[in-house]
């Protein structure tokens, strides 16, 4: 059940722990970006998760658990995810076969026979889950398919003050997790995010694939047009008059709204200033946004991956 009432004021761990034990939503800070809440294993709060943010129901949601001894009573753990789970706390999720009677509300999972789980690297997340005692359903904290919010204020104003704020500050990376899918035989990305593919393969010694462009969903985060602003998109290009510009690297002045990613041209900053920006630049009221090439190597992955389904023909 989502709370009806306006709940914008500050809100303490414990009493966030109570609203999601009796079965409401909470948005939290982890430190990727704000996630709208739930109890994992109540189907009701689980399908306020969809009906608040008119999310499709085929789309799963990760779920975020406190520690390993969680996450192992609701998924099956290869000594390859073993291997992965190493990394946590992270920004990283990994899918995996999920655990017979794991006790997960089906509509989690969308019905699939694995799920999506991660260990946030966020002090206020882990205690919160820790005081639900529960593991937490929580996509990003924004109505479907528009930018997801990576401060308190962003989700109070997007959700109009109805979903109360566990508040944690800015989060530190600014994108969403990176999603790993492990097999007998190996690591498929299924998603780029806020951990750079290149180092975790460095970290663990392994390869990692990409899933094909056009696979069925296993994991949040693949449907075509997501993260978009009200405004259109036009990538890899300079501004013209009338639109609004957001720039990366060194960039000339613009006579029109303008942000930029990171003028020194560090990835990282780009990608923990992304979405902030993108709400910033459609605040503005320009009909266009355009937007300066991102190098792709690194974080650059997950930041072009974010811009390009924001740039989707949208249904």
């Amino acid at each position: 059940m989502a709370n009806s009432e306006t709940r914008s004021e500050p809100i303490s761990v414990e009493a966030a722990a109570a609203l999601l034990r009796a079965g409401h939503l909470c948005a939290f800070a982890t430190e990727t970006v704000y996630g709208l809440g739930a109890d994992a294993t109540n189907a009701d709060a689980v399908l306020s998760i969809y009906e608040t943010k008119g999310r499709p129901r085929f789309n799963p949601l990760i779920i975020h658990c406190a520690d390993l001894a969680m996450a192992e009573t609701l998924a099956l753990f290869s000594p390859l995810a073993r291997r992965v789970a190493a990394l946590w706390p992270a920004p990283l999720t990994l899918v995996l076969p999920a655990r017979p009677g794991n006790g997960l509300a089906d509509v989690a999972t969308a019905g699939l026979d694995s799920v999506a789980i991660r260990i946030p690297d966020h002090p206020l997340a882990l205690a919160l889950i820790r005081a639900t005692g529960r593991p937490l359903a929580a996509p990003s904290a924004n109505p479907s398919g528009k930018l997801s919010p990576t401060t308190a204020e962003q989700v109070i104003a997007g959700f109009g003050g109805r979903v109360p704020v566990l508040d944690g500050g800015p989060c530190n990376s600014g994108v969403e997790s990176t999603i790993l899918r492990v097999n007998e035989d190996g690591l498929v990305q299924l998603r780029a995010g806020a951990m750079a593919r290149e180092d975790i393969s460095a970290r663990l010694g392994l390869p990692i694939d990409v899933v094909e462009e056009g696979a069925a969903i296993a994991a949040p985060g693949m449907l075509l047009s997501h993260y978009a602003p009200d405004a259109q998109i036009r990538l890899n290009t300079t501004p013209r008059p009338g639109e609004a510009y957001l720039a990366f690297g060194k960039a000339e002045a613009f006579d029109g709204p303008m942000a930029n990613l990171s003028p020194g041209g560090d990835l990282r900053e780009a990608a923990r200033n992304l979405f902030a920006m993108l709400h910033q630049l459609d605040a503005a009221g320009c009909q266009t946004i355009a937007v300066a090439p991102v190098p792709e190597h690194g974080l650059g992955e997950a930041i072009n991956d974010r811009l390009e389904r924001a740039a989707a023909p949208r249904g």
